[in-house]
């Protein structure tokens, strides 16, 4: 089985960062949480996005995420995976060139990567996405492009693989996205 690293923050996607992470033990990974500047049982607050007929989904308080390893201290050769959840983590994790170096030793190296809602934020931030088909929460949709890549719209239950990405709209794609992505591994 993959060893997997998960890259968190404050205001991660609830269901975004806790499903992935418990469904890819269950399907018997092991999977590294990591959030920057933070260590091993440290938390991140989480929201609840939820798609109640407005423009955009509303925002709640989730619960705390505990880490389970230090963010400093992890060694990129040792993962087979990286999972990047959504919400508004991605927006704040672009901004610190350890991330972005992180992803980027993914994506150089064609090991899977999956990413969620807001995540595609982060991959467009770090690589450059020509020739990929990548879903997102719409509003991603402009990042997408911008970093060259083909936005993929798709019913929010759904995943795209293209290459090593696996990628989804939202939380109601777990079932999809993970399948596709446990594919890969």
């Amino acid at each position: 089985m993959a060893r997997l690293l998960l890259i968190a923050g404050d205001f991660v996607e609830d269901y975004e960062v806790m499903v992935p992470f418990q469904a890819l033990q269950a399907m018997g990974h092991s999977v590294d949480a990591v959030c920057p500047d933070k260590r091993e049982g440290d938390t991140v607050k989480t929201a609840i996005h939820d798609f109640e007929g407005d423009q955009t989904y509303s925002e709640k308080p989730g619960h705390n995420f505990t880490l389970n390893e230090t963010f400093a201290d992890i060694t990129l050769a040792d993962y087979d995976g990286l999972v990047i959840p959504g919400g508004r983590a991605p927006e704040y994790l672009r901004l610190d060139e350890r991330v972005l170096e992180i992803v980027r030793h993914f994506v150089d190296g064609k090991k899977p990567v999956a990413a969620i809602c807001h995540g595609a934020q982060l991959l467009a931030a770090a690589v450059r996405l020509d020739g990929y088909r990548v879903s997102a929460y719409p509003a991603c949709a402009p990042e997408v492009h911008l970093a060259g890549g083909e936005f993929v719209d798709l019913e929010v239950t759904d995943a795209v693989t293209s290459g090593h990405y696996v990628t989804a709209p939202a939380w109601p794609a777990h079932p999809e996205w993970l399948r596709q992505f446990n594919q890969l591994l």
